[in-house]
């Protein structure tokens, strides 16, 4: 696979990803306090169900193509933002497995309120993370393509 492959790989995957997570905080996260406390738990499997078939297929080849082009830079790209792409990555895995994780398994028992807020505050990191991964791949298509003007 070509260095160009990998990064098309990784723009692709970051972008969709951020889609992801910005429906997610301003839509998921905010209805959930709506459910209903009695239809919660099963609502909350569903969901966490649902996810893991939304995001598993992104998030790993991000993960993958993040640490080759991080150690692998292609030519035309910055070695610096393909390094801290990889920072940002690992930082989204660290957050979602240390925080956002343990809150779901948590409200797939019973909806707490703290839980509630803990998931939508915390999830930030995440949405800005992938934001600001979403600006470095912009960078690095501005790098591979020049100054178009």
């Amino acid at each position: 696979m070509t260095g160009s492959a990998v990064f098309l790989i990784n723009v692709l995957s970051t972008w969709y990803m951020v889609g992801v997570i910005w429906t997610v905080q301003l839509v998921h996260y905010k209805l959930f306090n709506r459910i209903g406390s009695e239809q919660f738990v099963g609502y909350e499997k569903a969901h966490c169900n649902a996810m893991s078939f939304v995001v598993i297929p992104a998030m790993l080849p991000e993960l993958a193509s993040s640490i080759w082009l991080a150690f692998a830079t292609p030519t035309g790209l910055s070695n610096w933002a393909m390094s801290i792409g990889l920072v940002a990555v690992i930082l989204i895995w660290v957050s979602t497995f240390a925080l956002q994780v343990p809150c779901h398994q948590r409200l797939t028992c019973q909806f707490t309120e703290t839980d509630y807020r803990r998931l939508v505050g915390t999830n930030w990191i995440r949405t800005v993370l992938w934001s600001f991964r979403g600006m470095l791949t912009a960078y690095g298509l501005l790098q591979l393509i020049g100054d178009p003007l």
